[in-house]
């Protein structure tokens, strides 16, 4: 039978999305209008959700204005994408430069190797590398080398991994996938993972493996597990990935600097196009070769945009001007500072809550307990998790629907007090049906 607390999360969620409802018919309208030509009324899923997701017009700095006039803090980024704020002052000149230069050349540019050399001189594992125009595509493209490179045809990932709209391994996966012979494993499971490696002898292409799993609830990959990784694949001459995405903004190295593992190919997107589409991947010289169009085996690497003037301009002097070692370590403290304060607020009050992650990338989850694994997310309550979403929003903060949270460079410790004193307010009010979780049918 249903519990009374899982009863009164549900009128108390039908509650919020009626007022949800009033405040946001500019919203509504453009949803309804967008319905006629899209599917499901958006080209991007994520960011979908009922009763209807939001039109936003505007964005300055760490702000956002729906076309409803409503104003939100940005805590969420663009899912890491909008590192820089909206409209960054020097992104914007480097922008309007650029454009006065010429758009698409069709030909080699100015940009490409300047850029080449820094994310070689911020990424250890990266001594060659190609661009291309998303962090999917960075990884499909890695995976695609690892099996040319290798002649083997099975992947290793992970339960709960993310990497893209063809690499998706939450749930029970998807169709869209593509058709690569995977494998999977249970992250940070040292055990089976060293057991399921060396079960498959020589027939190991690839592990691609996220440091931290970010669509998958902010869950950091552990030291132990992360060097097993890279012992297990050198022993089975296997080829490891880092998918850094999205992990590589949280320390001037990447993820991988912290643990100090060295994959053999680190795939990168995100940010790092400085709000504008990007993706690369790069690591050993010996790997990376194979691109070499003088190479009688070369490997073709083909897409128009992978050297856009605008995303390598604007990328090149947000990672060297502006996204400085010195900025990556500030953001990140601020980001750690952050969830500790979550942490402590959701204790002091004695809720069903908690904030994974790493730096500036947090995941607030409806539940209590040691958050090690994806599988360990089955004790979370949705009900509550999406109800603590439309409080926030009605508070003036824009996070992700599963918890997501994004501190991006034009984020102040004021902003993130005004996050905590909001949460407060709502637990306060909202204490007793965030005790715990609510029974199941």
């Amino acid at each position: 039978m249903t519990s009374e607390r899982q009863q009164a999360l549900k009128l108390a969620l039908q509650a919020a999305h009626a007022d949800y409802i009033a405040a946001n018919p500019a919203s509504a309208e453009r949803h309804r209008q967008r319905l006629a030509r899209m599917p499901g009324g958006n080209t991007r899923t994520v960011l979908h959700y009922a009763p209807f997701p939001l039109t936003f017009v505007r964005g300055e700095g760490v702000m956002l204005w729906s076309a409803d006039g409503r104003r939100y803090t940005d805590f969420l980024g663009e899912f890491t994408a909008g590192l820089y704020g909206h409209s960054h002052p020097r992104i914007r000149q480097v922008l309007k430069d650029t454009l006065d230069q010429g758009l698409s050349f069709g030909g080699c540019n100015l940009y490409e190797d300047r850029f080449a050399a820094l994310m070689a001189e911020r990424f250890r594992s990266v001594e060659l590398i190609r661009f291309t125009n998303s962090g999917t595509e960075a990884n499909l493209l890695a995976v695609a080398t690892a099996v040319a490179v290798t002649g083997r045809r099975k992947v290793l990932v992970f339960k709960g991994g993310y990497h893209g709209s063809v690499f998706q391994f939450m749930g029970a996966g998807s169709p869209m996938n593509a058709p690569y012979e995977f494998l999977l494993g249970s992250y940070n499971d040292l055990d089976a993972t060293r057991d399921l490696i060396a079960s498959q002898g020589e027939t190991l292409a690839a592990i691609l493996v996220e440091p931290m799993l970010g669509a998958g609830g902010c869950i950091p990959g552990s030291r132990p597990f992360l060097g097993l990784l890279r012992e297990e694949a050198s022993r089975a001459g296997a080829i490891l990935i880092f998918d850094e995405v999205m992990t590589s903004r949280l320390a001037p190295g990447g993820l991988q600097s912290v643990h100090q593992i060295v994959p053999d190919l680190t795939t990168f997107g995100k940010y790092l196009g400085g709000g504008l589409s990007f993706g690369a991947f790069g690591g050993r010289r010996a790997i990376m070769q194979r691109f070499d169009p003088a190479r009688p085996d070369f490997l073709m690497h083909a897409g128009t945009f992978n050297n856009n003037v605008l995303s390598l301009a604007a990328g090149l002097v947000g990672l060297h001007e502006v996204f400085t070692p010195e900025a990556v370590l500030a953001l990140n403290e601020l980001g750690e500072r952050l969830r500790a304060r979550l942490n402590a607020l959701f204790s002091e009050h004695g809720v069903a809550l908690q904030a994974t992650g790493c730096g500036s990338l947090m995941t607030v989850h409806a539940m209590r307990g040691a958050i090690r694994t994806p599988a360990d997310l089955a004790a979370a309550d949705p009900l509550a998790a999406e109800l603590l979403f439309f409080d926030l929003l009605a508070a003036g903060f824009w996070i992700a629907r599963r918890g997501f949270i994004v501190v991006s460079l034009p984020t102040t410790a004021a902003d993130c007090e005004r996050l905590i004193s909001a949460l407060a307010t709502i637990i306060g009010r909202r204490a007793p049906l965030l005790q715990g979780m609510t029974e199941r049918t």
